[in-house]
């Protein structure tokens, strides 16, 4: 290498580690190290084995040695999770009490395992709910197995439990591994209820303050978004409510766009490509003609 390619290289490397170029902190501190997307990645395969037995994880489990893997997963679980709890306070801690944030982690973390049981139950109303109304399915194994949204469907509610424990990074690292394997956007806030259901799953968005009531069916390409933002005297957008909430037993068809917090009734069906930004009564029928306000 002759002396003006070394000089170029140093000019590029000194503009690229000058942390003053940026107006915006960025860099972890030498002694805090970030959730890890690989780790992450291997506790939610552990999760599917744990919500899943025989489906996910060891071959070998039955009904007798169900406890025994169950109980291995979970340990490995919390070891594995409570570590990257870890990881996530101690980015956003303000001073150098590490015994305390680790404290934390660790209960936070067991806080979350106490959610299993539920989010457990909750994941096998979804599975029902797509077998119900899919009459391509042959069985719940293929549902568990195939579908996109059952991959989407669990990391949104492991994610929306840690969210609500007021965990950071990992609640989004955990939405956005399951939105860049299957198309499926749904943000960690995102209340969801029980038997829901996305048929084929690709491009489907679900903004952070959606509410979603039970037994709703969502097709491709449904955005259930924001109409606009309010900002605040800073001119930083406000997190406030901006998403729809969807009653109950309501479907929305393909390529549809419902927008902005409005109410769409319990029974409602929507067809496809409706560009919805009005709040609609109970059992209606929207189609394009009718959506526009």
């Amino acid at each position: 290498m002759n002396k003006e390619t070394h000089q170029a290289l140093q000019d590029c490397i000194d503009k690229l580690t000058d942390h003053h170029a940026v107006d915006y902190p960025y860099i972890p501190l030498y002694d805090r190290q970030l959730p890890e997307t690989k780790t992450l990645t291997s506790i939610l395969d552990t999760l599917r084995a744990i919500i899943f037995p025989g489906y996910y994880g060891s071959p070998l489990v039955n009904i007798n040695s169900m406890p025994y893997h169950t109980g291995v997963n979970v340990e490995k679980v919390y070891d594995a999770l409570s570590e990257q709890v870890y990881r996530s306070l101690s980015f956003e801690c303000t001073d150098n009490d590490w015994c305390r944030v680790k404290e934390n982690a660790a209960k936070l973390t067991l806080q979350f395992i106490g959610k299993l049981p539920e989010i457990k139950q909750l994941l096998s109303t979804d599975v029902k709910a797509i077998f119900s109304g899919d009459p391509a399915a042959r069985d719940y194994a293929e549902i568990i197995f195939c579908y996109p949204a059952m991959r989407a469907l669990l990391n949104h509610r492991v994610a929306h439990e840690l969210l609500k424990l007021d965990i950071p990074l990992i609640p989004r690292i955990i939405s956005e591994i399951a939105h860049s394997k299957t198309g499926i956007d749904i943000h960690p806030g995102a209340q969801i209820g029980e038997y829901f259901s996305i048929d084929h799953g690709t491009g489907v968005v679900i903004g952070q303050t959606a509410i979603i009531g039970k037994h709703v069916r969502l097709y491709q390409g449904v955005t259930l978004g924001a109409k606009s933002f309010t900002l605040d005297e800073s001119g930083n957008p406000m997190d406030i409510p901006r998403h729809p909430i969807i009653e109950d037993d309501v479907t929305v068809y393909s390529n549809s766009s419902i927008l902005g917090r409005i109410t769409i009734g319990k029974g409602t069906i929507v067809g496809g490509n409706v560009w919805l930004t009005h709040s609609v009564p109970p059992n209606s029928r929207i189609v394009q003609s009718e959506a526009v306000s």
